[in-house]
């Protein structure tokens, strides 16, 4: 499923998180035990990377990309509108990278 989420949104899962690590080389899933996180949107101005990903309470950061299927989040809070023009900024949505339609 599709969801647009606004960095800095705080969200709270079910369980504690599991994520792949990579299956490229036959890792296995791991599981961060924390069941909070924000969503940040990391690379900005690297076109063709992923931007979208959740920091957890203990600052770890990881792409949604990576999160297992089937988990179920809550969102705890919306952010504050920025006061500042900096903080716009900050909180700009990466642009879209993608083919053309």
């Amino acid at each position: 499923m599709a969801v647009c989420l606004l960095p800095g949104t705080e969200l709270s899962f079910a369980g504690d998180v599991g994520c792949s690590r990579g299956s490229l080389f036959g890792w296995r899933d791991r599981v961060i035990h924390h069941r909070t996180a924000i969503f940040r949107q990391i690379n900005k101005g690297a076109a063709a990377a992923h931007h979208d990903a959740l920091e957890f309470p203990d600052g770890e950061i990881v792409l949604l990309t990576l999160l297992c299927e089937g988990q179920q989040a809550t969102v705890l809070q919306l952010p504050a509108e920025p006061r500042t023009v900096v903080a716009s900024e900050a909180e700009r949505r990466a642009p879209y990278v993608g083919l053309p339609v």
